[in-house]
């Protein structure tokens, strides 16, 4: 599959620098920050809940989870890529992590939230429309296995200029394909100071 590119390349990008922001192709640990904050906003109010993150690379997440001493979250983490899901695994001996792909196989349970975060920023060798059918049929996947809610995010269209590698996804064409296949229940936040915007859909 072509997709297949994709996590190729952050396997390259983790051999290079190990267990770092880079060795998931983020330029810096600050600005990746920033993004667990906005992810975290989905279900921050949750007394208690289920947690899914999809593409979850080394953990970083349940890292930031842990070092904000968040512990309301029942956390699991599942990626494509057996060599992000062996540091994964070994580093956090009692979280479940387990390797699927998610465009031709089922999740094998509901989980109240599902986060996506950097799966759908980089195109890679993938054009245009095959990212975009990539996208939405991931999207339309995940959505019948949460219970309350998604986040992910993409690049912005309202950029000065747009890298060839990255997914650039205009909000017109994003918010057509939720109201007509998914629902019109979400919000785009588009106020933490990065060239991206994350959107929540809620159940």
């Amino acid at each position: 599959m072509k997709y297949n590119t994709i996590y190729q390349h952050y396997e390259s990008c983790l051999e290079k620098h190990g267990d770092t922001p880079k060795g998931h192709d983020w330029p810096n640990a600050e600005e990746l920050i920033k993004r667990y904050e906005v992810m975290h906003a989905l279900f921050k109010e949750e007394e208690k809940c289920s947690l899914l993150d999809l593409g979850c690379g080394t953990g970083l997440f349940l890292e930031y989870l842990n070092n904000n001493n968040i512990s309301n979250i029942n956390y699991e983490g599942a990626d494509i890529s057996d060599k992000f899901l062996s540091v994964s695994k070994n580093k956090f001996k009692n979280n479940k992590f387990y390797q699927i792909d998610i465009i031709s196989e089922e999740l094998p349970k509901n989980y109240d939230y599902i986060i996506a975060n950097g799966i759908f920023t980089m195109k890679i060798g993938l054009q245009e429309d095959e990212m975009f059918d990539f996208f939405t049929t991931f999207i339309k996947n995940i959505w019948s296995k949460c219970n309350k809610g998604i986040a992910f995010n993409v690049m912005s269209k309202n950029v000065s200029w747009e890298r060839d590698d990255l997914f650039h996804l205009g909000l017109d064409k994003l918010t057509k394909f939720l109201c007509d296949d998914i629902t019109r229940n979400w919000v785009i936040r588009n106020n933490y100071g990065l060239y991206e915007y994350t959107v929540y859909i809620y159940k």
